[in-house]
């Protein structure tokens, strides 16, 4: 981790550094430009998952270039961290030293929101992150000033998957499963505390990314004769794991969360993914009334559907671009970060406004399901449980 001074002394080094790609890469690179950027996997095993935020942004900047009615032109910013903690500051460092960035849609991954939001701090430059969930990441103690969070919490994730499960599913005994990441971490903390709240047994174990082979955990999953199973980690490994779960007959309920809610997870574990249950503090962009435009628009740009946290990011750059935009582009890092902390903005997805720690306020945890091969929608936990 970087120091205070060597984040001051660093800025000035490698000021417009950052090679300009996708939208608004046409303007030149001009003095007058406004840079937004975004951080978070666009390579590496989770890709998808950044791609569909990524695009959300660039679409954002797109469209208010287009309108014409802006002091400035809008540029975007790509931060690749490949969703790993340990290549987040070197991310953030470099996004930080680009003068011109004025905020940063991002992190995306919990992990990487911890190690790099002391740096982030350091430099006031706000993050609005639309994916980072692990309840911690807003403790008070631990600094991250400059770190607002446009979803809801894990607290509120894992409560929806214990609630389904008690009073849906009635389930009597669970398997819970984290990756040991931080947000697989939080995450099944925080569904441990509510399933043994209403009364369910839980079985919990801890089993790594990348783990060879899943096999010898599948057969304990089976032979615990549990009839439901959480997954709290990313698809990339619930893929694999729900092969073989498969294999080794498992027939009771599976779910896990928004780091396996996209269609690679469908494509990589093949049938094996059928009937199994997502959430995530994101709507289906392509199902509620609010957002259909912007999947269309999304649709005609990309040449592919809105994913996971496609419309979230989407609302967060405009949230951003809307205070700049009412600054006449004239503000500094600091002055946006403050004015964003007090914002309320109603977007696609919801209205975007935060507690004094940069918590979002609002609960709302959304479930679906694989069925024939595609993630389906089932609507707001709370109200499905009634």
């Amino acid at each position: 981790m970087l120091n205070k001074t060597i984040v001051k002394l660093a800025i000035p080094l490698a000021v417009g550094a950052l090679a300009l790609t996708g939208c608004g890469s046409d303007s030149g690179g001009d003095g007058d430009a406004v840079k937004i950027a975004f951080q978070g996997p666009l390579s590496g095993d989770n890709v998808a998952l950044g791609e569909n935020m990524q695009n959300g942004v660039k679409l954002a900047i797109d469209q208010a270039n287009a309108k014409g009615d802006l002091d400035f032109t809008l540029e975007y910013v790509p931060g690749d961290d490949q969703g790993l903690p340990d290549k987040a500051t070197a991310t953030a460092q470099k996004i930080i030293d680009d003068e011109s960035v004025l905020a940063v849609v991002g992190p995306a991954f919990s992990g990487p929101t911890n190690t790099a939001s002391p740096l982030y701090a350091e430099s006031g430059l706000v993050t609005v992150s639309p994916s980072a969930t692990n309840p911690n990441l807003t403790d008070e103690a631990n600094g991250f000033t400059s770190f607002l969070r446009a979803v809801p919490n894990d607290n509120q994730q894992g409560a929806g998957m214990a609630t389904y499960y008690a009073k849906k599913v009635q389930a009597k005994k669970v398997y819970l499963i984290d990756d040991k990441t931080d947000y697989g971490v939080g995450l099944a903390t925080v569904a441990e505390k509510n399933l043994k709240d209403a009364g369910i047994e839980v079985v919990k174990k801890s089993v790594p990314q990348k783990t060879p082979d899943y096999s010898a955990t599948a057969k304990d999953v089976v032979n615990s004769k549990v009839d439901a199973l959480i997954y709290a980690g990313y698809y990339q490994d619930a893929a694999p794991f729900a092969k073989k779960l498969a294999e080794a007959g498992y027939k009771g309920a599976a779910i896990s969360g928004d780091g396996t809610n996209d269609m690679k997870f469908v494509e990589l574990a093949g049938d094996a993914s059928e009937n199994w249950f997502l959430t995530c503090p994101c709507t289906d962009a392509t199902v509620e009334a609010g957002t259909k435009k912007f999947a269309e628009d999304y649709q005609k740009a990309f040449g592919r559907a809105p994913g996971t946290y496609s419309a979230e990011s989407y609302d967060a750059a405009n949230m951003i671009i809307e205070e700049i935009r009412k600054a006449g582009g004239d503000v500094d890092r600091e002055t946006l970060r403050d004015t964003l902390k007090k914002a309320s903005y109603k977007g696609l997805t919801k209205t975007f406004s935060f507690e004094a720690n940069g918590e979002f306020k609002g609960t709302d945890v959304y479930l679906y399901q694989v069925k024939g091969g595609k993630i389906g929608y089932q609507g707001n936990i709370n109200e499905l449980v009634g």
